[in-house]
Order: C-alpha cells, then structure tokens, then sequence
C-alpha cells in the first residue's frame, strides 16, 4: 500500500524522502491513503486545509501530538523514519511531571516504547524511565560511530550519577539539552551541569545546551535575557524557547529578535567573544 505522510509545518525533524510532503499534492502524487501529521496545535487550521487538498488523491487520515485533544484519536508506537526524519527515536513518552507550560502529562501516562534504532533521542523525559529502559538506550546509542543527542531534553532534577556515568562513556560526547524553564528548576541545573563539567565535559565544546522558556504570560524581555545570561554564565550554552499558546499567535517582533540572538550557539559566542577581543 502506497501512503503519503503530510506534514503542515516542515521542521530538521521532518521526513524528506519521496512520500513525505508539506503542502498541497502536485500532479504526480498518488497513493492509496494519505496521513496527516500534526505536530503543533496551531498547524490545525493548516492541517485541515491541507486534508481536503488531498482528498481527491485518497483518503486522509489525521494524527500527530496536536491530536491528542481529540479523545478518538489513539497514537500507534513510534515507527522510526515515519513521521520523524531518518536518525530521530523515541524509546518512551509521557512524562510524570505537572507543567503548567507542557501538555505531555495530560496526554501520556509515562510508557516506555520497544526501543528503536537512532542517534537523536527526542523522548519527553527519558530520566523518568525505569533504569532497565534507560540503560538499553544507552546500550543502542554506544553503537553509533557519530555524535548522539539528547535533543528532547533530560531533566536536570533527575540526573543521577550513573546517567552521568553513562553520558561519560559515550563517544564522541553527546549533546545534552537541559531545561531552565522556572526558577525552582534553577539549582537542580546547576548541580546537573556541576556532575557533568566533573565527568570531563567541557564548557568550551557548547556540548551542554540548556532550553530557556521566554515570553510567556507575564514575561518580560529583560527578565527573559536576564536567565539566559544566568546559563550562560553557569557554562551551558542557552536556546531560547519561544512560548506559544494553543491559537499559535506569534509573540510580537521584539521577542522574536531576543530569540534569534539566543537560538545559534555560533551567534552566542561569536558575540562573547568578541566582546572579549576588545578589553
């Protein structure tokens, strides 16, 4: 069976081979069914859209993360290279944590998934998974002759000894992404980074990224530039997150320049240091 995955918004994370597409079909698409995946709850206007563009093609079925409010909607397991680029994984979702900010454990009961093949983990929590679960991925991960990421983050209040142990002994280092999203997360992050710069990572490679949540209700860009700062000078290299409500508005252009300038860690250093070239 022929089917075609579209994807309203295209990302580094989306498919690119033949069968994938981010917007309208073109003259040679063909397919038996077509799949709608909606990663962001503000893509649904698009998304619905892009369904009857393709109904003349085949029929279409929509699913993905922004689907989670509709009760009918059941997610499959995670199928690697899907709905997600070649090298992506997710090995658990759900995440036992109650942020006002994230909708992962309304949506999920923490479940550890048959672990698939990647070198880019974007689990919701993965430090929140059984120390059986955690020790397999990092078995799968030891394989790859390339640099592994943590891309979707790992929760620096969890970070025990023996998952640094176990970061320690990949190679090349990985990329560790850690979250600053409020401030009673603000000492878990420095005992966290702490743990790593004592297992031999170093600040100079910006391998320990930290998430920064920015513009939120009642934030302010002062405030906002304010934590990024903090991090950086902690020794992790910040990426700022730019807050987004379900109806997807987008923040005005002043906090779109604040993130912009906190995104690149080339554009966070490069400034440093030339800062520090002119003393």
């Amino acid at each position: 069976m022929r089917v075609i995955r579209v994807f309203p918004t295209a990302t580094k994370a989306t498919p690119d081979d033949a069968l994938a597409y981010t917007g309208p079909p073109d003259l040679f698409a063909e397919a038996d069914r077509v799949e709608i995946s909606v990663a962001f709850t503000w893509d649904l206007p698009r998304a619905h859209e892009l369904a009857k563009a393709w109904e003349r093609v085949a029929p279409v079925t929509m699913g993905g993360p922004a689907m989670l409010c509709d009760s009918t909607y059941a997610p499959g397991e995670f199928t690697a290279g899907k709905y997600l680029r070649h090298g992506y994984t997710i090995t658990s979702r759900g995440c036992p944590n109650c942020c006002w900010f994230c909708k992962a454990w309304l949506h999920y009961e923490l479940t550890e998934l048959p672990i698939q093949s990647g070198w880019i983990v974007q689990d919701d929590n993965l430090l929140a998974c059984s120390e059986r679960h955690v020790r397999a991925v990092f078995d799968m991960l030891s394989g790859f002759p390339r640099r592994v990421s943590f891309a979707g983050g790992l929760e620096a209040a969890r970070l025990q000894d023996w998952h640094v142990e176990l970061l320690a002994q990949l190679r090349p280092r990985p990329s560790v992404f850690f979250s600053f999203d409020e401030e009673e997360g603000w000492e878990p992050l420095v005992v966290a980074s702490g743990k790593l710069w004592e297992a031999g990572f170093s600040r100079r490679s910006h391998l320990v990224r930290c998430y920064v949540l920015i513009g939120f209700p009642g934030d302010r860009t002062s405030a906002a530039e304010q934590r990024l700062q903090r991090v950086k000078q902690l020794g992790l290299t910040p990426a700022a997150m730019l807050y987004r409500a379900d109806d997807g508005n987008v923040p005005d252009v002043e906090w779109r320049r604040l993130q912009r300038r906190w995104m690149r860690p080339a554009i966070i250093h490069a400034r440093q240091d030339a800062k520090e070239v002119t003393r």
